[in-house]
């Protein structure tokens, strides 16, 4: 996934807005500082800062042999052991010389590369194809299938539709009518939810481990709803700060409902808002400008 950059009045803002849009945690992404906020007059702070980050990328399979055992459960030598060097064998469990016996005298080229190609130009065909991946719209098919069935698995009758956010980011959403019975999926705080988000992005990435783009997950519409009522308690709590001067801490949050305060507090100069603590302690700070 590409990198996406933030802004705020602090990097510990500029960093919980990064991780609500990749919609992951903090320890499943990588975080840069591109620019920190400048010192000013009597403590104010000047600018804001900006950090950019992208979802942690996933390794490549590790590369098996067709015998039983991977190639990485052998010594890569034989010297470890006190014994010679032994001629290294094809895929195939023959050696290179018997390879070449049995097509007269002529070595077979591996698929996928030209026969002429160097090793390094073979590796290089190699990632461009697993860096490919599966597209947006079958990650979001993989998705949605799973969630179905997870529906199903639970008697709870709901449809499942897609909607493609922009080139790197598909929502899963979650309905019913009524949808009482969808509660169980977000939990308290929407805590259900967001592991249902993390589950549903694993069984994505499972099937595409070389590439797996932002799968979010809303249930009833509750991330909307939620984001508006953070909103109403944010104003209310810097309205309390400018009033008695003092800071207030609020309650651990996740990354998501961190960004919701961050953002609806970013037009009052009045106050600053920062993130402290340890996920998944972590919470804002709302305090006077």
């Amino acid at each position: 996934m590409d990198w996406v950059e933030t802004t705020g009045k602090s990097i510990d803002e500029a960093t919980d807005r990064a991780l609500a849009h990749l919609g992951v945690h903090r320890d499943d992404a990588e975080v840069e500082v591109m620019e920190e906020p400048k010192a000013g007059l009597f403590g104010r702070v000047r600018g804001e800062a900006r950090v950019r980050a992208r979802v942690r990328p996933s390794g490549p399979r590790p590369k098996r042999s067709r015998r039983s055992g991977g190639r990485e459960d052998r010594p890569r030598n034989n010297s470890a052991r006190g014994e010679q060097s032994r001629t290294p064998k094809t895929e195939d469990g023959d050696s290179p010389r018997k390879e070449k016996d049995k097509n007269n005298g002529a070595k077979r080229p591996k698929q996928g590369a030209p026969s002429g190609a160097s090793r390094s130009e073979k590796l290089s065909i190699k990632e461009d194809t697993m860096a490919e991946g599966i597209s947006l719209a079958e990650q979001g098919s993989i998705a949605k299938e799973f969630l179905e069935g997870l529906l199903l698995s639970m008697n709870i009758t709901a449809e499942v539709s897609v909607k493609e956010l922009d080139a790197e980011t598909v929502e899963l959403l979650v309905n019913a009518s009524p949808p009482t019975e969808l509660g169980v999926l977000v939990g308290p705080r929407g805590t259900t939810l967001q592991a249902l988000q993390e589950v549903t992005r694993t069984v994505v990435q499972s099937k595409s481990p070389s590439r797996t783009d932002r799968i979010l997950v809303d249930v009833a519409q509750y991330r909307e709803r939620r984001v508006a009522a953070l909103g109403r308690f944010a104003q209310q709590v810097a309205q309390e700060v400018i009033e008695t001067g003092e800071e207030r801490a609020l309650e651990p949050m996740s990354a998501a409902d961190r960004k919701a305060v961050h953002d609806s507090l970013t037009d009052k100069e009045s106050v600053v808002t920062r993130s402290e603590g340890e996920e998944p302690r972590r919470f804002v700070v709302v305090a006077p400008a």
